[in-house]
C-alpha cells in the first residue's frame, strides 16, 4: 500500500480513521518493523528490501504527523544500513536514512538527537567526498537549514539553505525541489530578504500545484510557508486567507486529532491575532488556538516545545482580551495572571532548549515586557524590554525588524505609562527608521509610531510637531489604503513554475 503514491491522500485518511478508532495501528506497525529488522538475515537482498520498506514506512508516518513512530522506524532502518555500509553506494543509502531521520527529529524539536544525526551525516559526506563519489546534497543541506531554523539560528539556516539551492538540479524529484525552495524562502524571510523569499515561495507554490493534488498535504505545507511569508511581509489579510486554506486541506486529509492540524490551527490563530490587533476582536483567534492546544495536550507531553509555542500564542491573545476595556475587572486580572504563567512557562522551556542568547528567548522577554505593562508592573516591563533588545541586537543586528518591534514597545511604555517622553521620542524615531527601511512608507506598524509621537508632542506642548505627525499619520492612512487596495488575490491560479535554472539565476542575481 505504501508504494501507491497516487492514492496517498486516501491512505492518510484511512490511517487517521484507524488511529482515532483507537486500534493502536501506528504502534503495531512500528513494533512489527522493529521485529522484522531484528530477524532479518544477513542476506544483502533481504536487508535492502527491509531498508526500502523503512524508508517508505518512516516517510509515511512522518508525512502523517506521527514523528515518534517515524523516528523509531528510521533508527531501526539506520542500523540495517550500517550493517552493510562498505561501498560509496551504501554510504549514500545510509546518508539518505540520516536525512530522513534528521527531518523527523528537527520537526519534533528533538534537538540534541538531531545534532547527533547531523554530525553523523557530515562524517558520511566527508567519506563520499574523499572517495570522489558523485552525490547530490540539496535535500540534506535543506534539512540542516531546517534544524538551525527550528533552533532560531537564522544565519546558519540561511547559509545551509543557500547551499541547498546551489545543489538543485532539474533532474531531482519535485518533492525535493519544493522542500528546498520553501525552506530557503523561510530562511530569507528571517534574514529580511523579502524579494528573494517571495520568488522562492511562489515558485514552490506553482510547482506544487503542477505536480500534486490540490488537497495533498505537500500543498498545505507550502501554503503554510506562503502564509508565513505574507504575514511577515505585511500582507495580513492575504496571509489569513492562505492559512485558512492550509487548515482546510489538513482537516480534510487528517481529520481532527493530528499534530499537523494542530499546528495549522496555531498558525491561523497567530495570523488572526496580528490581523485583528487594531480591531480588538480576538474571539476567532482564541478559538483556533484553543483547538490547537486541545489537540497537542492529547498528543504531546506537557513540556513539549510545540505545545509551549501554542501556549505563547494563547497568552498573547489572553492579554489583549483582558485589556480590551477601560477598567480592569477581577476576571481580567485573572486572564493577565494566566497569561503571565503561560509566558513564564514557555520562557523556562525555551531557555532549557536554546540557552539564554537566542531569538526565541528575546521574544519571550518582549512578550513579558508587554504583559507587565498591561499589569502595571512598569519597572519589570522595562527590564524585560531591555533584555529583549540587547539579545536581538546582538544576534540580528541593530536594524532588524525584531529590534524595531521591541524598541516600539519600550517607547510605548515610556510614553503612555512612565511619562519619559524624550526617551520615547528617540525610540519612536528609531522604530520608524527601521520599519520604513524594511517595509516602506505604508507599513501597518507605522501607525503606532505616529500615534505615539502625537501623544509625546501633545504632552510636551510642541504643537508644531503635533501638526507634523498628524500630517504624517494622514499620509500613512492614504498610503495604507492604496496598499491594501492594490493587493490582488494571494494565489495566481494561471501561473506556472519557471524552470529551476531560471529561478536560481534570478535569485542569485538579486
Amino acid at each position: 500500500m505504501l508504494t501507491v503514491i497516487d492514492r496517498r491522500i486516501h491512505l492518510f485518511q484511512c490511517f487517521q480513521e484507524l488511529i482515532e478508532g483507537r486500534t493502536g495501528i501506528k504502534k503495531v506497525l512500528t513494533m512489527r518493523y522493529t521485529s522484522c529488522c531484528f530477524h532479518t538475515n544477513k542476506n544483502p537482498a533481504s536487508q535492502e528490501k527491509m531498508i526500502m520498506l523503512g524508508f517508505r514506512l518512516g516517510g509515511f508516518l512522518s508525512d502523517a504527523g506521527w514523528y515518534v513512530e517515524s523516528e523509531q522506524v528510521f533508527l531501526n532502518c539506520r542500523q540495517l544500513c550500517l550493517a552493510n555500509n562498505t561501498t560509496p553506494e551504501n554510504w549514500c543509502r545510509t546518508l539518505e536514512c540520516c536525512r530522513r531521520l534528521l527531518h523527523v527529529q528537527a520537526a519534533y524539536c528533538l534537538f540534541q538527537c538531531a545534532a547527533d544525526t547531523q554530525k553523523f551525516a557530515m562524517e558520511i559526506v566527508k567519506q563520499l567526498k574523499e572517495a570522489e563519489f558523485d552525490c547530490n546534497y540539496a535535500a540534506l543541506c535543506s534539512e540542516f537549514s531546517v534544524l538551525y531554523y527550528m533552533r532560531s539560528e537564522y544565519d546558519e539556516a540561511y547559509r545551509w539553505s543557500i547551499q541547498a539551492l546551489k545543489q538543485l538540479k532539474p533532474t531531482l524529484p519535485a518533492r525535493i525541489t519544493i522542500d528546498v525552495l520553501r525552506q530557503a524562502a523561510k530562511s530569507c524571510v528571517m534574514k529580511r530578504k523579502f524579494q528573494k523569499a517571495g520568488l522562492l515561495i511562489r515558485q514552490a507554490l506553482y510547482l506544487t500545484r503542477q505536480v500534486f493534488d490540490r488537497n495533498h498535504p505537500v500543498y498545505s505545507n507550502v501554503l503554510i510557508d506562503y502564509g508565513f511569508y505574507l504575514l511577515n511581509f505585511d500582507s495580513l489579510i492575504n496571509s489569513v486567507t492562505v492559512y485558512k486554506k492550509a487548515l482546510e486541506i489538513r482537516k480534510y486529509v487528517f481529520s481532527k486529532m493530528n499534530l499537523h492540524v494542530a499546528l495549522a490551527h496555531e498558525d491561523l490563530a497567530y495570523a488572526l491575532y496580528v490581523c485583528d490587533y487594531t480591531s480588538g476582536k480576538f474571539q476567532i483567534a482564541s478559538e483556533h488556538v484553543g483547538v490547537a492546544i486541545g489537540i497537542m495536550e492529547k498528543l504531546l507531553h506537557g513540556d513539549h516545545l510545540l505545545l509551549a509555542s501554542a501556549r505563547r500564542v494563547h497568552a498573547l491573545i489572553l492579554e489583549e482580551i483582558a485589556i480590551d476595556g477601560i477598567s480592569i475587572s477581577l476576571a481580567q486580572h485573572n486572564l493577565l495572571f494566566k497569561a503571565e504563567c503561560l509566558h513564564l512557562n514557555t520562557l523556562q522551556l525555551a531557555r532549557k532548549a536554546f540557552g539564554e542568547k537566542n531569538v526565541q528567548i528575546a521574544k519571550h522577554y518582549g512578550n513579558l515586557g508587554r504583559l507587565y505593562q498591561s499589569m502595571r508592573k512598569f519597572d519589570a516591563a522595562v527590564a524585560m524590554h531591555i533584555r529583549a533588545i540587547r539579545i536581538k541586537e546582538e544576534l540580528l543586528g541593530p536594524d532588524d525588524y525584531e529590534v524595531g518591534l521591541s524598541i516600539g514597545h519600550l517607547a510605548s511604555l515610556y510614553n503612555f505609562h512612565m511619562y519619559r517622553y524624550k526617551e520615547a521620542e528617540t525610540l519612536y524615531y528609531r522604530s520608524i527608521a527601521i520599519n520604513q527601511k524594511l517595509f516602506g512608507e505604508s507599513y501597518s506598524g507605522l501607525e503606532y509610531d505616529y500615534r505615539g509621537l502625537l501623544h509625546v508632542y501633545t504632552k510636551l506642548h510642541e504643537y508644531d510637531k503635533v501638526l507634523q505627525y498628524e500630517t504624517a499619520l494622514n499620509n500613512w492612512r492614504a498610503l495604507r489604503y492604496q496598499h491594501v487596495r492594490s493587493e490582488g488575490p494571494p494565489i495566481d491560479h494561471e501561473r506556472r513554475p519557471q524552470p529551476i535554472e531560471e529561478v536560481l539565476d534570478t535569485f542569485f542575481s538579486m
